[in-house]
């Protein structure tokens, strides 16, 4: 029998604690000696119920636990006897501490039956407790996502299905064979008109127009409307096929493709307005500025690229560090170019002649380029050059491994609650017992916050269920990922992050 000394629960007074009221406990077979006085601390809570249980009648005490011996006393419970000791150090310590290795989602499950309040729960688990939520958050809403993407919403119309199948085809490259052709179709066209627009500025590959001025080859002017054509076609059919045409249009991805075909059709009206109004020298500086947005298309690729994706999210999440390392540069920067301005303005073939052209010369030596077109030549200036390269390396490169462990975190996330989304989806194919996954959404909500895990777990094995796919009729199949479906899933998928 495992349990904590007696002598270790004296009162507030310093006395001993009376012995008088013994509670024996059996919580999945491991037996507990608990006594009246401690428990009563906590009045409301389930264990301190049991100690008046002699003036209670049968019915009521099969309502506090699961068995009950009148013989011995004892009381039995078919619950987690290692979460258990985590419950018992409120009665004790005032607090509780979730153990390592312990589901939070299965100990808050566990703290609910006791009659326990997370409030009583320490501060680092529950910050420990959120992160596991939002990752039930995130792996309900993939795994919703997958069983739209498959099935679709049989009650929808007819323009609805053809507009739901065409932004799966347009969207979804995982989808269906079609949309993955598609996605690398787009993804050609992309590197193509990127190629044609690096190629066409080669001036051996330029023709010279009627005035004599070097233009674009016919042939990549040819190219380059295909890929035009093709770029505008699928932002065309993917914004047709949107269910949300505002979000749509103010996505920054979809706004990047938007720049990406802007600039052909401007400078295309612009011409057909005649050689007159493209001879003004405004509507000349437009148009190479509007030429220039075409390096925005190179962005696209990160529509198509899970690596680019997962860069982009890491970067947001550094930014923290990424304003370190700037707050250190600006710093660096302005100290050793005053520095070197100071030491060479006396020097009579001095390059420093101010203090703001100095900085140009303070990044390049901090950032270790050091072009050479300006440098110390007095004795002075040179140590603060060397002074100032091993600030810049120090700089730089402090803040670089924690963005780099950001980026590692969330990579590796990202394939856990994928991997962890396909590993449910399989459980409910095999809980269905067909095989096969009848999913007939009706209606589309955000499962989020502490709502994937509101339902009760079931009477039997608590430890070894966490919410996150259930049918609301309690059978063992999930019929639509609609808004009268909670979530719930078996500790098999926690392993992937509660470790």
């Amino acid at each position: 029998m495992w349990g904590i000394q007696r002598t270790r629960y004296a009162d507030c007074n310093g006395s001993e604690a009376s012995e008088e009221t013994e509670i024996v406990v059996n919580i999945g077979g491991v037996k507990q000696v608990l006594y009246g006085d401690v428990l009563n601390r906590y009045p409301d809570t389930r264990l301190a119920e049991l100690v008046d249980c002699s003036l209670k009648s049968s019915e009521e005490i099969s309502l506090l636990c699961d068995d009950y011996d009148p013989d011995t006393g004892e009381f039995y419970f078919d619950r987690d006897p290692e979460a258990f000791k985590c419950i018992t150090e409120l009665y004790y310590y005032g607090e509780i501490h979730m153990k390592r290795g312990i589901c939070p989602i299965c100990f808050m499950k566990e703290m609910e039956f006791w009659k326990i309040g997370s409030d009583f729960l320490d501060e680092c688990c529950k910050s420990h407790l959120r992160e596991v939520e939002d990752e039930l958050a995130e792996i309900a809403e993939k795994v919703k996502t997958i069983l739209v993407d498959r099935e679709g919403d049989p009650s929808a119309g007819g323009w609805q299905r053809f507009q739901m199948c065409l932004w799966r085809l347009m969207e979804k490259p995982e989808s269906s064979l079609p949309a993955h052709i598609i996605a690398i179709v787009s993804f050609i066209f992309i590197l193509v008109s990127s190629v044609v627009m690096c190629v066409g500025t080669i001036p051996d590959l330029q023709v010279e127009d009627s005035e004599g001025n070097l233009t674009e080859h016919p042939t990549l002017e040819v190219i380059e409307t295909v890929c035009i054509g093709w770029f505008t076609i699928e932002y065309l059919l993917r914004l047709i096929s949107s269910p949300n045409k505002i979000k749509f249009v103010l996505a920054f991805m979809n706004i990047v493709d938007f720049m990406a075909i802007m600039p052909f059709f401007v400078v295309l009206i612009l011409t057909s307005f005649g050689a007159g109004v493209m001879e003004l020298a405004n509507v000349q500086q437009a148009v190479q500025a509007l030429r220039i947005m075409r390096i925005a298309r190179i962005f696209k690729l990160a529509r198509h690229s899970s690596g680019l994706q997962t860069l982009t999210s890491a970067l947001k999440s550094s930014f923290k560090e990424l304003g370190l390392l700037l707050m250190y540069m600006g710093v660096g920067v302005f100290l050793f170019s005053a520095l070197g301005y100071t030491m060479e303005q006396n020097h009579p073939d001095t390059l420093f002649t101010s203090i703001p052209q100095s900085f140009w010369w303070a990044v390049i030596t901090m950032t270790t380029v050091g072009y050479g077109d300006v440098y110390p030549k007095t004795t002075l200036g040179r140590c603060n050059a060397a002074i100032s390269f091993l600030c810049g390396v120090i700089a730089i490169a402090l803040p670089i491994h924690p963005i780099i462990n950001n980026f590692v975190l969330f990579y590796n996330k990202q394939q856990v609650l994928e991997t962890a989304a396909k590993h449910e989806i399989e459980l409910m194919a095999l809980r269905s017992g067909a095989g096969e996954l009848t999913a007939a959404p009706s209606a589309h909500t955000h499962i989020c916050g502490t709502g994937v895990w509101d339902n009760a777990m079931r009477s039997c094995h608590s430890d070894t269920y966490i919410p996150l796919l259930k049918d609301p009729r309690g059978g063992a199949g999930i019929q639509t990922p609609s808004k009268d479906t909670s979530f719930e899933s078996t500790a098999e998928t926690t392993e992937y992050f509660v470790s």
